[in-house]
């Protein structure tokens, strides 16, 4: 294929967004593994403070967080143009627009995750790669995302949901002993375990409610399902693929940010350490919420394994960490497809849309 007609894909990173540093490596490892005979990417870099940047520099810098420069970006907006669907660039001799075909945002998190940023490409018309708008909030809202898989058939934890100008510590307290302790408290929206905290006795609840609400202005209290999480990689739009599910093994503590992203006490094994039809059926339920939360392109979903053997719904992640080693890529290399094929394969349903 000549390199003139290849598709422009936007690539998002960076990003308003405590999980910014994640992002940069995510990004960087699809920008190193995207096929540039079929596509050219398009490096889009946003500040931690929101300002939209064409990166033109070196991808290494990326991951190092050394990407922004004055001579290596141009200021950059999404354009309102439908018929452009595309951007502007702010350049010292003018105004310059680029069209593109899709754009493929690797943020992770708040302002990246819950929907806003693909509410700006869709009013651009910029076709999105993952999940779109409504399905991007709802799976970031984590009482609308129970809520929606509890009416598809799959058991979800007990919860009770508090807003930040309406919450007293007798009505949680009361809350608290009829969830069962231990319990946790977590933001309502964010992404990677922020603010999360497992309580085991009711003075705890004061302090977790309010480090909670440092990260969002709603709360929601939890029980606490026994047993183990394990994560099931789902790829598609009209027909679904599956990659082996995995399971976190933790030897304290919960799943939080640091244990995520350095496995100090934890471990995780792909495949799971549960019989093929356990897996399955696994599989098969992470169809089931995908379907029902209304998620595209790629998402993971993560749930709880009982000791009887019963699944509950924890979170669908709908832009999970993505680099080589990443929990999403690993389960889907476990059934065979490599980085690299992943990578076109979520590009290529974006061309068969």
């Amino acid at each position: 294929m000549k390199r003139n007609n290849r598709k422009k894909i936007a690539i998002l990173f960076g990003g308003c967004s405590s999980e910014y540093e994640v992002s940069l490596q995510s990004s960087y490892a699809v920008i190193t593994h995207i096929d540039t005979e079929k596509y050219e990417p398009v490096l889009i870099g946003i500040t931690r403070t929101g300002k939209w940047y064409l990166y033109q520099g070196a991808p290494a810098n990326i991951p190092e967080d050394r990407w922004y420069s004055d001579r290596e970006c141009i200021p950059a907006f999404v354009s309102p143009d439908k018929e452009l669907h595309g951007l502007l660039l702010l350049k010292s001799q003018g105004i310059e627009e680029i069209s593109l075909d899709g754009a493929l945002p690797i943020l992770h998190g708040k302002n990246g995750e819950d929907g806003t940023v693909q509410g700006v490409l869709e009013l651009a018309e910029i076709p999105v790669i993952g999940c779109g708008t409504l399905s991007s909030a709802i799976c970031m809202d984590k009482e609308t995302a129970h809520r929606l898989a509890g009416e598809q058939g799959v058991k979800v934890p007990r919860s009770y949901t508090i807003a930040q100008e309406e919450w007293n510590l007798m009505d949680i307290k009361i809350k608290g002993r009829e969830l069962g302790y231990p319990l946790f408290v977590k933001p309502l929206r964010a992404g990677s375990s922020f603010g999360i905290t497992r309580v085991e006795k009711p003075e705890e609840l004061r302090p977790a409610v309010e480090h909670a609400f440092e990260y969002d202005s709603s709360v929601i209290l939890e029980e606490m399902i026994t047993g183990f999480e394990v994560g099931c990689a789902v790829l598609g739009t009209k027909e679904l693929i599956t990659g082996a599910v995995d399971e976190i093994e933790l030897s304290e503590g919960f799943f939080d940010y640091t244990e995520k992203y350095t496995l100090k006490t934890s471990k995780i094994h792909v495949p799971a350490r549960i019989s093929p039809e356990k897996a399955e059926e696994i599989q098969e339920t992470a169809k089931i919420i995908y379907r029902g939360l209304g998620c595209s392109y790629f998402a993971r979903v993560d749930m709880f394994l009982t000791p009887s053997g019963e699944i509950y719904f924890n979170e669908v992640n709908t832009i999970p960490g993505f680099t080589s080693h990443s929990r999403y890529p690993n389960m889907m290399k476990e059934a065979g497809i490599s980085f690299k094929e992943l990578l076109s394969r979520l590009l290529e349903l974006q061309e068969n849309d």
